[in-house]
């Protein structure tokens, strides 16, 4: 008998939920301030993302960091270059990388940029085939604050691989990194921070091909990228004599590839080579960016082991600069926004989280979706978050999910499913003898917003993430309705979630809402 389906713009069960989990709450930093400020002629709250790094990746105070930039300064001496539109700059930590950054930053000739493109790798959330921009308004540091460019990332925002995962930024030290050098060194610019995940060829091209379409020869981009990381802790020792030559020799040829603005070639060295270049996708995209007549100038070579006398465990420092213009975008950028769902994509998804369940239970492994009959659809890879509840006997039987989206749709029903079944820690595994009793309903998520006050949460339409004194938690849009809470309550029994008292809401509290697509087999 064929199954039917309800579908529809509903909520979803009893959960709270920040990155991957079942209900609860979660307790994390906090690093953005909340003030007023008028933009782009509204009155819109101001959020500034401080640094983490300021204390231990470089000097803590606005008087000791100048002074160590200075120092990186004198010790750089690096020739002017005229019209640098992009460079790629090391990330570690300044006591390591500074004084080869600065070199990079030095070779700038005075010139006015109105904007600065920060592209870093994700070194700690997997992210598959996308990029995040950041949800503030402003980026912190020790010698102030630099604005962003709301504008352009909201332009970046219309398209589906340009998301925005708040906690990547929070935590991705190699785009804050690069902010005290470029406040060092320029003046009246406002930023764009992007993080990058790991990236196939066509969402290189495309992310390429979006910029192109929005920069002019008044950005300046810089891709954040270390490169060989050798030793016993990177788990890469390919030689073990002369390691300082042969380090070199594997960075230049990486670095042959850039003079060459080969991304491909790059990309298949690093693959070769298994030469762990952690901004690779970075610097993919800023040569697919480059136009042929443009000009890479190795500015400065260096590696941690010569800095320290040390090549036990060693990594290498390149500071890159280009020259020229930008390559005219070719035609049309990709079009923007996403796929629509259809009624066969729902239907699928229902089968693969299915399928994914009862081929874990009995084979101890991740099913791959071909194995289980489904075909992945475009709509089916948009990046979203999702949520799979299990039933049975028309009771919670699991539910697991994530709030911010990280992988595509049809990979979050995947492991979802089987997180639901088997990882839900109020419950019980789910044995292979229930599997036919379960019924399945997948929500996929729409990407939280920041909303001025509590009132603007309409009760039945909204999730809600609450944020207050570093502590965080999460109904999803069927709380309320289902427990017969108004919003005073609503937002009473969050607060308590998150380990607040129960009126913590009414003053201090910032929230964010969304919404949920959720689509389900027939209850049994």
């Amino acid at each position: 008998m064929k199954r039917k389906y309800r579908i529809g713009m509903v909520s979803v069960l009893l959960l709270s939920l920040i990155m991957a989990g079942s209900c609860g709450s979660e307790t994390e930093m906090n690093k953005t301030k909340e003030k007023t400020k008028d933009a782009n002629e509204k009155q819109v709250s101001k959020k500034v993302l401080y640094s983490a790094l300021a204390g231990s990746w470089y000097e803590g105070s606005e008087q000791a960091l100048r002074r160590q930039l200075e120092d990186f300064q004198d010790k750089a001496q690096t020739e002017k270059l005229d019209d640098i539109i992009a460079f790629i700059l090391p990330h570690a930590g300044y006591r390591f990388s500074g004084v080869t950054a600065m070199a990079g930053i030095q070779a700038l000739k005075p010139k006015h940029y109105k904007r600065v493109i920060v592209m870093g790798p994700s070194h700690r959330v997997p992210m598959d085939n996308f990029l995040s921009v950041p949800g503030v308004t402003h980026y912190g540091s020790p010698l102030g604050e630099v604005e962003l460019d709301h504008e352009f990332i909201a332009k970046l925002r219309q398209y589906e691989i340009f998301q925005t995962i708040p906690m990547v930024h929070e935590t991705e030290h190699s785009v804050q990194i690069e902010v005290p050098l470029l406040q060092y060194r320029l003046t009246d610019f406002r930023l764009i921070p992007i993080v990058a995940g790991q990236l196939d060829k066509e969402t290189v091209d495309k992310a390429a091909a979006i910029l192109l379409s929005l920069i002019d020869d008044e950005t300046l981009f810089v891709a954040s990228s270390d490169f060989t990381h050798y030793g016993p802790n990177y788990g890469y020792v390919p030689f073990k004599e002369n390691v300082p030559e042969r380090l070199k020799e594997l960075d230049m040829g990486a670095y042959e590839f850039i003079s060459q603005r080969d991304a491909s070639g790059f990309v298949n060295y690093c693959n070769t080579k298994k030469n762990h270049i952690c901004g690779e996708m970075p610097i993919a995209i800023v040569l697919s960016m480059l136009a042929p007549d443009s000009k890479a100038t190795l500015v400065k070579y260096d590696t941690s082991g010569h800095i320290t006398g040390d090549y036990t465990n060693s990594v290498s420092y390149l500071a890159v600069a280009f020259t020229g213009r930008w390559r005219k975008a070719s035609g049309e950028a990709p079009e923007s926004g996403s796929a629509e769902l259809g009624d066969h994509d729902k239907e699928q998804l229902l089968k693969l989280a299915r399928g994914s369940l009862e081929y874990y239970i009995k084979n101890q492994k991740v099913a791959a979706p071909e194995a289980l009959g489904v075909a992945i659809s475009p709509a089916m890879k948009q990046v979203r978050a999702t949520f799979v509840t299990l039933e049975k006997d028309h009771m919670l039987r699991g539910c697991i999910g994530e709030i911010f989206p990280a992988q595509p749709l049809y990979n979050s029903v995947l492991v979802n499913a089987g997180k639901a079944g088997l990882a839900d820690r109020r419950f019980r595994p789910v044995t292979q003898e229930e599997c036919a009793e379960l019924t399945y309903e997948i929500s996929v998520l729409t990407v939280p917003e920041e909303v001025a006050g509590y009132n603007d949460i309409v009760i039945g339409k909204h999730g809600i993430v609450l944020n207050k004194s570093g502590r965080r938690a999460v109904y999803l849009p069927q709380v309320a309705p289902e427990q017969g809470w108004n919003l005073e309550e609503t937002l009473s029994h969050l607060t308590q979630k998150a380990g607040l008292e129960k009126d913590d809401w009414k003053e201090g509290a910032t929230f964010q809402v969304f919404e949920a697509i959720v689509f389900g087999e027939e209850e049994k």
